[in-house]
């Protein structure tokens, strides 16, 4: 048999084994310094950071839209909220989509969503209109399919660090009878958040087409506070007083609500605006719900993302 042979290892140098025992010994040490450093590290409080909701329905183009879009627009100028959840939001030829046309006039970022297909000349939706950063946006189709719902959520990033809200805007089905679809419908927008949020700073806006106490909302009134009624104790026992429908055309009720996570917010304020006609022309049938939300600090841990 064949054999051959063994090939000749040299030793490695003492000087230079010397030096690598060395360098593994000092990034060893540096790497244990550093874990200690950032164990012994405290966490810090997060800054709490303001937020104002208006939340609105357009009432499409019903009546005089030009004149009612400037009256808008003026009014909005005027009361500038970080974020607009609007609802009964048309296209069709001839009109540009009214979110969109709004936020370009505003100068804020427009989300629309529609059950209707993306490139058809007539859709109707809701949208969420901002002024500061967002990194999500979602829409979910509320079930029952059928009554072709749809809610929309944006992650807002308003410039504190390690601070994120989820912003979900909802138009419930419209029927006085129809309470058991809105009770479903809540439910879906709560398995949607529920999938979304990622954490305490939640906010839910909207025309819900009930009281903020009647049992379709139920679910969602347990988990969230109702920021007008939190604010007015003696708004149910005095409607005309605190209605959300225009009295021009509509009775007395409040139907349009902002819920906020009262673990993540403190309720600063929260009124009913948009509500003034010119010249017998009204901004809509609804009056908008300016809400003012601050968020209450936590302590995180300096190994969260710093953003």
């Amino acid at each position: 048999m064949r054999t051959f042979p063994s090939a000749a290892i040299a030793p490695i140098p003492r000087s230079f084994a010397s030096a690598l025992t060395a360098a593994l010994l000092l990034a060893g040490i540096a790497a244990t310094s550093q874990a200690i450093a950032v164990e012994k590290t405290p966490p810090i409080e997060t800054r709490a950071v303001t937020v104002t909701v208006l939340s609105f329905n357009l009432w499409h183009d019903k009546g005089d839209w030009p004149k009612r879009r400037a009256m808008i627009v003026a009014e909005i100028k005027r009361l500038k909220p970080d974020v607009i959840a609007l609802q009964e939001v048309l296209q069709r030829d001839g009109l540009r989509n009214q979110a969109e046309d709004l936020a370009a006039a505003l100068g804020y970022r427009v989300q629309f969503v529609s059950v209707d297909p993306a490139d058809a000349a007539r859709r109707y939706g809701n949208a969420i209109l901002t002024r500061k950063r967002t990194e999500a946006r979602e829409m979910r189709k509320l079930e029952p399919l059928d009554d072709y719902r749809t809610a929309a959520h944006a992650r807002l990033r308003p410039g504190a660090p390690r601070t994120r809200i989820d912003v979900y805007a909802t138009h419930l089905h419209n029927d006085r009878a129809g309470g058991a679809i809105r009770a479903r419908q809540v439910s879906s927008l709560l398995n949607f958040i529920d999938a979304t949020a990622q954490g305490s700073y939640v906010i839910v806006a909207g025309d819900f087409n009930s009281d903020a106490d009647s049992p379709e909302l139920r679910a969602l009134a347990t988990r969230y506070r109702d920021a007008y009624g939190s604010a007015h104790p003696d708004a149910s026992a005095n409607i005309a007083a605190h209605t959300t429908l225009n009295p021009a055309y509509l009775p007395a009720q409040r139907i349009d609500h902002v819920f906020y996570d009262p673990i993540g917010f403190e309720l600063v304020e929260a009124r009913v605006v948009l509500k003034q006609n010119q010249d017998g022309v009204w901004p809509s049938d609804h009056f908008g719900l300016l809400v003012k939300l601050r968020t209450r600090p936590r302590i995180v841990s300096l190994r969260a993302s710093p953003n």
